[in-house]
């Protein structure tokens, strides 16, 4: 295990800079709004930002505040790769390890606001959080100062590195996500994600059961309501429940993500290699790809214009270059072997791995709670009033109390992993 600090090279900023002044720009149609996508005004503020006010010096040494680390790990039948990781210890003696797993178009900085919290101990819980880069998800390469003042460095890590082979898949990631956790001595540990976040954590609890001992989970998905042969207690539940306010209103969101929101998935899971040239070669497409996801996927979150161009930044600097996290999208969906997870799997009921479940109002996908069920052994839910896609960086709050709830005294994991000690 080796720490290291992010260090994006001047040139890197000098190309953005031109990139950004050479930007081409089109036309919009009067009263257009959200509808058509990202405002035009919106992005010519930002992109003006971006080239002439964003300090990403500033950022990068708020970043480098963080506990990062890196070391090399290896998922079967595929190179050894570098994977870059936050790891904040709790101050207790005695906590539980927690791997947060983030996922599209978000980074590891979206577990940064919990992190104080979580180490404390409430409720008489603390957690050891674990928060890796996932593969694909950027490299960015080391400047020479920081070579000559910690020696500890390599010159050659930043960000987790790329994959260069065809399938890298769910199994894969969630192999990566486990061995990480066994390499710093965790051998049992809850996990917590979203996105991307909620089918690795799900695939690390099919393949790793006695390891992965609980998972809290947004972003709730499942293959419809509760059949009878599968969950007959939660089908019976359904066939004589009505639907309540928040069941409807749940619908109407996913309907509307349905019919409005998915283009950008079909085309990331059908061709993500054509789709990578313009974001690779534009910061502008970049910015308004990811931009539009960070408006439409939050519930009415006040962005900055430095929170928006720091999460784009740190794909647009990522060595493994900006498309390279497209690719999980086809994987998780062109399994290439029987041993493969496809992404629909993780819909489903995996035994083994109790469950917590947070449900928020503009959530991708907002089911009723019969059909949560047919997870697995949901032994937590919790309803919010407000929050999205992006739960831990909307609402972190409201995450930690979940946390410390589910896993603290009273709850029905608590003290789930026994004695983790402090490394």
């Amino acid at each position: 295990m080796s720490s290291y600090q992010i260090a994006v090279p001047d040139s890197a900023l000098d190309d953005l800079k031109q990139r950004l002044s050479l930007a081409r720009f089109p036309d919009e149609l009067d009263g257009s709004g959200w509808d058509y996508g990202a405002p035009l005004s919106d992005i010519k503020r930002l992109t003006k930002y971006w080239q002439d006010g964003f300090d990403w010096r500033a950022q990068e040494a708020k970043l480098n505040q963080l506990p990062n680390y890196h070391r090399k790990l290896k998922a079967d039948g595929f190179p050894e790769i570098d994977i870059h990781y936050l790891h904040a210890q709790s101050t207790s003696a005695i906590s539980i390890p927690l791997l947060f797993v983030h996922g599209w178009p978000g980074s590891y900085i979206e577990v940064t606001k919990m992190l104080a919290a979580l180490r404390q101990s409430t409720n008489g819980v603390s957690f050891h959080v674990v928060a890796p880069s996932l593969p694909n998800y950027g490299k960015a390469p080391m400047g020479k100062p920081f070579i000559k003042t910690l020696l500890t460095i390599d010159p050659s890590v930043g960000w987790s590195e790329g994959v260069k082979q065809k399938g890298f898949g769910l199994r894969e990631y969630a192999t990566i996500c486990h061995r990480l956790m066994l390499s710093l001595g965790y051998d049992k540990y809850v996990t917590q994600g979203g996105d991307w976040g909620f089918m690795i954590t799900r695939t690390i609890g099919l393949l790793f059961p006695e390891s992965c001992l609980a998972s809290h989970i947004n972003m709730i998905r499942s293959d419809g309501p509760p059949k009878w042969t599968q969950n007959p207690w939660q089908a019976l539940k359904h066939a004589v429940t009505p639907y309540s306010e928040r069941d409807k209103a749940g619908f109407e969101r996913t309907k509307w993500f349905m019919e409005e929101g998915t283009g950008y998935r079909l085309e990331q899971s059908t061709k993500p290699q054509t789709l990578g040239y313009g974001l690779t070669d534009s910061p502008v497409a970049l910015l308004a790809w990811i931009y539009e996801k960070l408006h439409d996927w939050t519930d009415a979150y006040a962005w900055t214009d430095d929170e928006i161009l720091t999460w784009i930044s740190i794909y647009w600097f990522s060595t493994a270059g900006p498309a390279a996290n497209l690719r999980i999208y086809y994987e998780a969906t062109h399994p290439t072997s029987e041993q493969q997870v496809h992404r629909n799997r993780t819909n489903q009921w995996i035994s083994g791995v109790k469950l917590g479940l947070c449900y928020t109002p503009k959530e991708l996908s907002v089911i009723p709670h019969t059909w949560g069920r047919t997870l697995g052994q949901v032994v937590f839910e919790s309803d919010k009033q407000k929050g999205g896609h992006f739960a831990a960086w909307e609402i972190p709050d409201e995450i930690t109390s979940d946390l410390q709830t589910m896993f603290g005294k009273g709850g029905a994991c608590y003290r789930i992993t026994g004695a983790q000690p402090k490394l």
